[in-house]
C-alpha cells in the first residue's frame, strides 16, 4: 500500500512538472532562471534526425546504413546533439524540426568516449535552444521528464533510480551514468530535462535494470560530458588530447569470467590474433574483476597506441598477446571533417 501510494505521488508530481513548463512557470521552481522556457518552446528543440551511412562504413554491420532517433538543438545556429551511435559514419543527414519540415544538416563530430554526436542543420530550424544544464547537480529520487520527437505526446515523466558507472561490451565505459524509470520506448537521442528546463542527459539504452534492483529503465549520457569537449567538437569534429587506447572486442561476463564474444574485422585485437571464444585472464599481469575494470586496467596502460599486453584461455591452453592499440576514431570511416 505504501508503495502504491510512493508511486501515485510520483505520477502525479511527475505531472504537474509537465503543466508547470506548459505554463511557462519553470521560474517558480527554478526562480533563478529568467528565460525559462514554455513546454512548446522546450519542444521546438527537439527534432528528428535521419541519417545514411558509409556503406563501406565499420559500424553498418551492427547499426545498419540507416538510422533515426532523436536530437536536441542546443544553439541558436542549428547545432544538434544527439546519440553518437546515430549518426557516426554517416555520409548524410536529415533533421525533421518540430514543424515538420526537412532540413539537411552536416555532420560535425563525435566523440566516442562519451558518445556524443554533433549534426548542424543547413537552414534555419525556428527552434528555441535548449539550455544546457548540470547533471552532477541530479540526484537519486529527482523528477525529471524525458522528451522524444513528436511533440507532448512524446514526453514522459521518470525519476533518477541510479547514477553510477556503465560499462558496455563495446569497450565504452563512464565513470558516471544516469538512470532512470520507468523505461521510455524512443530512447536513442531523447532529451533528458530537469526541473529547470534544462538539458542533463541524452538517451542511449533502454535497460532490464535501471536501479541495481530489477527496476527496467533508461540510461542516458550526462551533459556534464559534453561542456569540456564542445568547443573541440565543433572546431576539429573530435575531442583534443590524447585518445584512451581501442582494441576492438567485444566482452561478455559469463559466469564470472570475461569472454571474447567477437572481434572487430581489421581491429587491434584481431591483428594480434585474439579470438572469438577467448576467455580474458590478465591484463597487463593483473586479473580484471568485471568489464569495468578491464577497461580500466586497458586505459592504465597508456594512451591510443600503447601495446597492451593479454594473457588468454583458449580451449584451456593459456596464450599471450601484445596488442598494439589505436584511438577508436582512427579505425571507423569518418569523414575527413572529424
Amino acid at each position: 500500500m505504501r508503495n502504491a501510494r510512493r508511486r501515485g505521488a510520483f505520477r502525479a508530481a511527475s505531472l504537474g512538472l509537465i503543466v508547470i513548463l506548459t505554463t511557462s512557470a519553470v521560474a517558480a521552481v527554478a526562480p533563478a532562471r529568467a528565460d525559462a522556457l514554455s513546454l512548446a518552446d522546450l519542444l521546438s528543440a527537439v527534432v528528428h534526425i535521419k541519417t545514411a551511412i558509409n556503406p563501406d562504413g565499420r559500424s553498418v554491420a551492427n547499426l545498419g546504413r540507416e538510422r533515426d532517433g532523436t536530437g536536441i538543438v542546443i544553439d541558436n545556429d542549428g547545432l544538434i546533439l544527439t546519440i553518437g551511435y546515430l549518426m557516426v559514419e554517416a555520409q548524410s543527414a536529415e533533421v525533421i524540426a518540430a514543424d515538420g519540415r526537412a532540413v539537411p544538416a552536416n555532420v560535425v563530430g563525435y566523440d566516442h568516449e562519451s558518445g556524443f554526436g554533433l549534426l548542424r542543420a543547413i537552414m534555419p530550424l525556428k527552434a528555441h535552444p535548449l539550455p544546457l544544464g548540470h547533471s552532477a547537480g541530479l540526484k537519486e529520487q529527482d523528477q525529471v521528464i524525458i522528451a522524444g520527437y513528436g511533440g507532448a505526446d512524446r514526453v514522459a515523466p521518470a525519476r533518477v533510480v541510479s547514477k553510477r558507472p556503465f560499462a558496455g561490451s563495446w569497450e565504452y565505459l563512464l565513470d558516471e551514468a544516469i538512470y532512470t524509470t520507468p523505461p521510455y520506448g524512443d530512447w536513442s537521442g531523447a532529451a533528458l530535462i530537469d526541473r529547470a528546463g534544462t538539458l542533463v542527459g541524452v538517451g542511449s539504452l533502454i535497460l532490464k535494470d535501471a536501479s541495481g534492483q530489477g527496476d527496467p529503465g533508461n540510461m542516458f549520457v550526462p551533459i556534464d560530458r559534453l561542456v569540456p569537449i564542445l568547443a573541440e567538437l565543433i572546431a576539429d569534429g573530435r575531442a583534443a588530447g590524447p585518445a584512451k587506447p581501442w582494441l576492438g572486442v567485444i566482452t561478455q561476463e559469463l559466469g564470472g569470467r570475461l569472454v571474447v564474444a567477437a572481434v572487430a574485422p581489421g581491429g587491434p585485437a584481431e591483428k594480434a590474433g585474439i579470438k572469438h571464444g577467448d576467455i580474458i585472464e590478465t591484463v597487463g599481469n593483473a586479473e580484471p574483476k568485471d568489464m569495468e575494470d578491464f577497461y580500466r586496467k586497458i586505459y592504465a596502460q597508456g594512451p591510443a597506441g600503447v601495446t597492451v599486453p593479454l594473457d588468454v584461455r583458449r580451449a584451456e591452453e593459456a596464450r599471450h598477446f601484445e596488442v598494439k592499440s589505436m584511438n577508436r576514431l582512427d579505425h571507423l570511416r569518418l569523414k575527413s571533417t572529424y
